[in-house]
């Protein structure tokens, strides 16, 4: 326990006085530094947690949450597919296939990724329903296409256009085997958020797809859509259980070089950034050991009437650990509230500077996002407040460890 004694030597001393004027400009500074470090450290995990989750929710909304593939040649219907494990999780079942192929646009040509969804299953999908989806949403029919808005723009199409699309399979003829080649008209333009996406990936009807490949039904994957994609592992593992003997993968595994460079470059930023608060701490040491020097006729009289070691201990380690605590606090307000407004700020200074803070061609998205998680939050104040409880204990134990005949000596 405090006793009221020594709080009120520690609010005396945290007190600012004219004759201790370069301490105070250390105690400053090791304020403005935590304070700085905690709020630069809130911002950034906010922005790099926003930034995941906006991407997840991009990658989520435009392809399949579990796909199974069949390992042997056997066709499963969704439509028979019954199964009340598999029901309270999922939301739609779909056939697909997939194929690689060329657009050929005039003279451009470029190499795609072609999904065969049939006309009933491509309403469903999550992208299509979007409202920057342009075009027909229900008549995915033969020799219809549907392109991203980042691949018009390429082959400068737009809907009604016809397009040439060269098969990876080919075709037997009296000269040998040639690739197909068939005419499909843009019927709709949709955009996912990703331009990796909307530039490598069209959609076309399914038994189009089948044909064009030279494939049959039992090639056919089915797609399952989750209720709640985000929680994937344990519902991948149900679907697994349901099918054991196919091939069972999710978003989360055909993304998962991406999202495990994002948790290296988040660890690495929460470390780096960390040195910020320690570096400022550390002020906290030279800041109270020159209190302790100045202070050493105030130690020498307490200790004479009889002010305990400890209480002296307390004092003195109170006095770091409220700049400590305080400085994280503030710290807290200033990143919360630079977190909220993150992408106002972006926009302000890119009218001001006219420069580009957040290119979309490298980070897929228009606008900084920005995601507050109370986790983080804590875990930053936690380690704040620890790093100020460690370089706040030796120069107390110090200032107990004077001697108060030595300091009254030459007074």
């Amino acid at each position: 326990m405090i006793s009221t004694l020594e709080k009120e030597i520690t609010f005396r001393f945290l007190k600012a006085r004219k004759q201790d004027g370069f301490l105070n400009i250390i105690s400053i500074f090791s304020f403005i530094g935590i304070s700085l470090g905690v709020a630069v450290l809130i911002i950034v995990m906010s922005v790099m947690n926003g930034f995941r989750s906006e991407l997840i929710n991009k990658i989520v909304g435009f392809n399949a949450h579990i796909t199974v593939k069949p390992y042997e040649k056997k066709y499963i219907n969704p439509a028979r597919f019954n199964n009340s494990q598999l029901n309270s999780i999922s939301k739609n079942l779909i056939s697909s296939n997939s194929g690689e192929a060329i657009i050929i646009k005039k003279d451009i040509s470029k190499g795609l990724v072609l999904r065969g969804y049939s006309k009933n299953d491509f309403s469903k999908l999550k992208i299509i329903k979007d409202e920057t989806f342009i075009g027909d949403r229900n008549n995915l029919t033969k020799n219809y296409i549907s392109i991203g808005k980042e691949l018009s723009f390429t082959l400068g199409l737009k809907i009604g256009d016809d397009v040439t699309i060269m098969s990876s399979s080919g075709v037997e003829t009296i000269i040998g085997n040639l690739p197909k080649k068939k005419i499909f008209t843009v019927i709709s333009l949709f955009e996912s958020g990703l331009v990796d996406f909307d530039n490598n990936i069209a959609f076309i009807n399914l038994d189009t797809l089948d044909e064009f490949f030279n494939l049959t039904k039992n090639d056919r994957n089915l797609e399952i859509y989750l209720k709640n994609p985000q929680n994937i592992e344990n519902q991948k593992f149900i679907v697994q259980q349901i099918f054991p003997d196919e091939f069972v993968y999710s978003w989360a595994d055909t993304n998962s070089s991406l999202f495990s460079a994002l948790k290296v470059e988040r660890n690495v930023m929460f470390i780096i950034l960390s040195l910020i608060i320690i570096v400022a701490a550390f002020n906290i040491i030279s800041g109270l050991t020159i209190l302790v020097k100045n202070k050493t006729r105030d130690i020498a009289i307490l200790k004479s009437i009889g002010v305990l070691n400890k209480s002296i201990v307390k004092i003195f380690f109170l006095v770091g650990f409220t700049i400590g605590t305080s400085a994280t606090i503030f710290g807290i307000i200033l990143g919360v509230i630079f977190s909220m407004y993150v992408e106002n700020l972006r926009q302000f200074l890119s009218d001001i500077f006219d420069i580009s803070l957040f290119p979309e061609e490298i980070y897929f998205l228009s606008s900084m996002p920005s995601e507050i998680n109370p986790s983080s939050i804590f875990l930053i104040s936690l380690c704040s407040v620890l790093i100020t409880i460690v370089v706040s204990i030796f120069p107390a134990i110090r200032a107990a460890k004077l001697d108060p005949v030595k300091a009254l000596k030459y007074e």
